[in-house]
Protein backbone atom coordinates (compact mmCIF):
# COMPACT_ATOMS: atom_id res chain seq x y z
CA UNK A 1 0.00 0.00 0.00
CA UNK A 2 1.13 2.93 -0.91
CA UNK A 3 1.19 5.66 2.48
CA UNK A 4 1.64 9.29 2.28
CA UNK A 5 2.34 10.94 5.40
CA UNK A 6 2.66 14.75 6.41
CA UNK A 7 4.90 16.06 9.50
CA UNK A 8 5.70 18.72 11.59
CA UNK A 9 4.77 22.75 11.44
CA UNK A 10 4.00 24.75 8.77
CA UNK A 11 6.36 28.46 8.66
CA UNK A 12 4.12 31.38 7.81
CA UNK A 13 6.73 34.42 6.71
CA UNK A 14 6.54 37.69 8.34
CA UNK A 15 9.75 39.07 6.20
CA UNK A 16 12.42 37.16 4.84
CA UNK A 17 13.64 36.55 8.47
CA UNK A 18 10.71 36.74 11.04
CA UNK A 19 8.15 33.90 10.46
CA UNK A 20 4.96 32.53 12.68
CA UNK A 21 4.71 29.00 13.39
CA UNK A 22 3.33 26.62 15.98
CA UNK A 23 5.01 23.90 18.48
CA UNK A 24 4.73 20.62 16.91
CA UNK A 25 8.07 18.76 16.90
CA UNK A 26 7.01 16.71 13.97
CA UNK A 27 7.08 12.70 16.22
CA UNK A 28 4.00 11.47 15.76
CA UNK A 29 4.77 11.65 11.90
CA UNK A 30 8.42 9.82 12.23
CA UNK A 31 6.66 7.61 14.51
CA UNK A 32 3.68 7.00 11.84
CA UNK A 33 6.29 7.16 9.18
CA UNK A 34 8.56 4.61 10.83
CA UNK A 35 5.51 1.76 11.44
CA UNK A 36 3.79 2.08 8.11
CA UNK A 37 7.80 1.05 6.49
CA UNK A 38 8.00 -1.46 9.20
CA UNK A 39 4.87 -2.65 8.12
CA UNK A 40 5.63 -3.04 4.54
CA UNK A 41 4.21 -0.09 3.23
CA UNK A 42 5.78 2.46 0.80
CA UNK A 43 5.83 5.41 2.68
CA UNK A 44 6.22 9.07 1.71
CA UNK A 45 6.48 11.77 3.95
CA UNK A 46 6.11 15.27 3.56
CA UNK A 47 8.16 16.89 6.43
CA UNK A 48 8.09 20.42 7.80
CA UNK A 49 10.89 22.66 9.15
CA UNK A 50 11.98 20.05 11.94
CA UNK A 51 14.77 17.88 12.10
CA UNK A 52 14.15 14.10 10.88
CA UNK A 53 15.24 11.36 12.37
CA UNK A 54 18.13 9.46 11.51
CA UNK A 55 16.27 5.88 11.91
CA UNK A 56 14.47 6.36 9.06
CA UNK A 57 16.56 5.93 6.54
CA UNK A 58 15.98 5.21 3.24
CA UNK A 59 13.24 3.09 4.02
CA UNK A 60 10.94 6.77 3.84
CA UNK A 61 10.77 9.18 1.04
CA UNK A 62 10.97 12.31 2.61
CA UNK A 63 9.92 15.68 0.77
CA UNK A 64 9.90 18.58 2.57
CA UNK A 65 7.78 21.79 3.05
CA UNK A 66 8.24 25.33 4.79
CA UNK A 67 4.69 27.09 4.14
CA UNK A 68 1.03 25.75 3.98
CA UNK A 69 1.57 26.73 -0.14
CA UNK A 70 4.65 24.34 -0.32
CA UNK A 71 2.80 21.66 1.31
CA UNK A 72 -0.63 22.08 -0.53
CA UNK A 73 1.32 21.69 -4.07
CA UNK A 74 3.10 18.44 -1.94
CA UNK A 75 -0.47 17.30 -1.52
CA UNK A 76 -1.56 17.99 -4.88
CA UNK A 77 1.37 16.54 -6.53
CA UNK A 78 1.87 13.15 -4.54
CA UNK A 79 -2.15 12.27 -3.20
CA UNK A 80 -2.91 10.80 -6.84
CA UNK A 81 -1.19 8.18 -6.58
CA UNK A 82 -1.58 6.87 -2.56
CA UNK A 83 -3.74 4.60 -1.07
CA UNK A 84 -3.91 6.30 2.24
CA UNK A 85 -2.82 9.88 3.83
CA UNK A 86 -2.66 10.79 7.04
CA UNK A 87 -2.38 14.38 7.69
CA UNK A 88 -0.27 14.85 10.93
CA UNK A 89 1.27 17.71 10.53
CA UNK A 90 0.40 20.57 12.25
CA UNK A 91 -0.95 23.49 9.38
CA UNK A 92 -1.37 26.96 10.35
CA UNK A 93 -4.58 28.62 10.50
CA UNK A 94 -3.11 32.13 9.00
CA UNK A 95 -0.37 33.42 7.25
CA UNK A 96 0.91 36.70 6.71
CA UNK A 97 -1.26 39.07 4.61
CA UNK A 98 1.24 42.08 4.10
CA UNK A 99 4.61 39.83 4.06
CA UNK A 100 7.76 42.01 3.79
CA UNK A 101 10.61 41.68 1.42
CA UNK A 102 13.54 41.85 3.17
CA UNK A 103 14.09 42.31 6.76
CA UNK A 104 10.99 44.86 8.75
CA UNK A 105 12.50 47.46 10.72
CA UNK A 106 12.42 46.88 14.34
CA UNK A 107 9.53 48.94 15.81
CA UNK A 108 8.12 49.41 19.34
CA UNK A 109 4.89 48.03 17.91
CA UNK A 110 4.12 46.18 14.78
CA UNK A 111 0.74 45.59 13.26
CA UNK A 112 0.34 42.17 11.27
CA UNK A 113 -2.33 41.44 8.86
CA UNK A 114 -3.12 37.79 9.36
CA UNK A 115 -5.51 35.63 6.60
CA UNK A 116 -7.01 32.42 6.86
CA UNK A 117 -5.06 29.53 4.90
CA UNK A 118 -6.88 26.55 2.93
CA UNK A 119 -8.04 23.77 4.59
CA UNK A 120 -5.43 21.54 3.19
CA UNK A 121 -7.51 18.47 4.83
CA UNK A 122 -11.17 19.54 3.35
CA UNK A 123 -9.90 19.99 0.02
CA UNK A 124 -7.54 16.75 -1.00
CA UNK A 125 -10.60 15.12 0.83
CA UNK A 126 -12.92 16.57 -1.87
CA UNK A 127 -10.89 14.93 -4.51
CA UNK A 128 -10.17 11.00 -2.94
CA UNK A 129 -11.51 8.29 -4.90
CA UNK A 130 -13.44 4.96 -3.52
CA UNK A 131 -10.33 3.36 -2.95
CA UNK A 132 -8.55 5.91 -0.84
CA UNK A 133 -9.15 7.06 2.57
CA UNK A 134 -8.12 10.51 4.20
CA UNK A 135 -7.42 10.13 7.70
CA UNK A 136 -7.03 13.66 9.99
CA UNK A 137 -6.04 14.71 13.24
CA UNK A 138 -7.58 17.07 15.59
CA UNK A 139 -6.39 18.91 18.29
CA UNK A 140 -8.59 19.88 20.99
CA UNK A 141 -9.41 20.55 24.74
CA UNK A 142 -10.04 17.35 26.73
CA UNK A 143 -13.65 18.25 27.84
CA UNK A 144 -14.77 18.16 24.45
CA UNK A 145 -12.51 16.57 22.52
CA UNK A 146 -14.51 13.76 20.70
CA UNK A 147 -17.58 16.55 20.31
CA UNK A 148 -15.28 18.80 18.12
CA UNK A 149 -13.36 15.64 16.48
CA UNK A 150 -16.54 14.18 14.92
CA UNK A 151 -18.06 17.84 13.77
CA UNK A 152 -14.15 18.38 12.70
CA UNK A 153 -13.98 14.85 10.40
CA UNK A 154 -17.79 15.43 9.09
CA UNK A 155 -17.24 18.86 8.18
CA UNK A 156 -13.79 17.94 6.59
CA UNK A 157 -15.29 14.82 4.94
CA UNK A 158 -12.54 12.51 6.23
CA UNK A 159 -12.92 8.80 6.58
CA UNK A 160 -11.16 9.08 10.35
CA UNK A 161 -9.97 11.03 12.51
CA UNK A 162 -7.80 10.80 15.32
CA UNK A 163 -8.83 13.22 18.58
CA UNK A 164 -6.03 14.41 20.85
CA UNK A 165 -5.68 16.21 23.67
CA UNK A 166 -3.90 19.72 23.48
CA UNK A 167 -0.86 18.11 26.06
CA UNK A 168 0.01 15.62 23.16
CA UNK A 169 2.20 18.60 21.61
CA UNK A 170 5.46 18.04 22.12
CA UNK A 171 4.84 15.08 24.63
CA UNK A 172 6.47 11.90 25.09
CA UNK A 173 2.96 10.04 25.21
CA UNK A 174 -0.66 10.35 23.70
CA UNK A 175 -4.04 9.11 25.04
CA UNK A 176 -5.73 9.41 21.41
CA UNK A 177 -8.91 8.17 20.21
CA UNK A 178 -9.63 7.07 16.86
CA UNK A 179 -12.66 8.25 15.03
CA UNK A 180 -14.59 6.31 11.90
CA UNK A 181 -16.73 8.41 9.39
CA UNK A 182 -18.92 5.22 9.86
CA UNK A 183 -19.13 5.88 13.83
CA UNK A 184 -16.55 3.21 15.20
CA UNK A 185 -14.91 4.49 18.07
CA UNK A 186 -11.59 2.43 19.06
CA UNK A 187 -9.15 3.20 21.53
CA UNK A 188 -5.85 1.75 22.41
CA UNK A 189 -5.11 -0.10 25.80
CA UNK A 190 -8.54 0.68 27.12
CA UNK A 191 -8.04 4.42 26.95
CA UNK A 192 -4.14 4.53 29.40
CA UNK A 193 -1.65 7.08 27.94
CA UNK A 194 1.28 5.44 25.84
CA UNK A 195 4.28 6.64 23.59
CA UNK A 196 3.84 7.89 20.65
CA UNK A 197 5.48 5.31 18.72
CA UNK A 198 3.31 2.59 20.10
CA UNK A 199 0.40 4.44 19.44
CA UNK A 200 1.70 5.27 15.62
CA UNK A 201 2.49 1.12 15.64
CA UNK A 202 -1.11 1.07 16.75
CA UNK A 203 -2.35 3.17 14.42
CA UNK A 204 -1.37 1.96 11.52
CA UNK A 205 -2.54 -1.91 11.95
CA UNK A 206 -6.12 -0.65 12.67
CA UNK A 207 -6.00 1.38 9.67
CA UNK A 208 -4.50 -1.45 7.48
CA UNK A 209 -7.31 -3.31 8.80
CA UNK A 210 -9.75 -1.74 7.63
Amino acid sequence: MKVLITAGPTREPIDEVRFISNRSSGRMGFALADAAAKAGHDVTLLLGPVLAPTTLGDRVNVLRFQTTAELQALLEEHFPACDQLIMAAAVADYRVANFTEGKTERKKHLKIELEGTPDLVAGIAKTKSDDQQVIAFALEEPHELEARAVAKMKRKGVDAIVANPLVTMEGDSVNAILLHADGQREQPDGGSAMTKEAFAGWLIDRLSAR
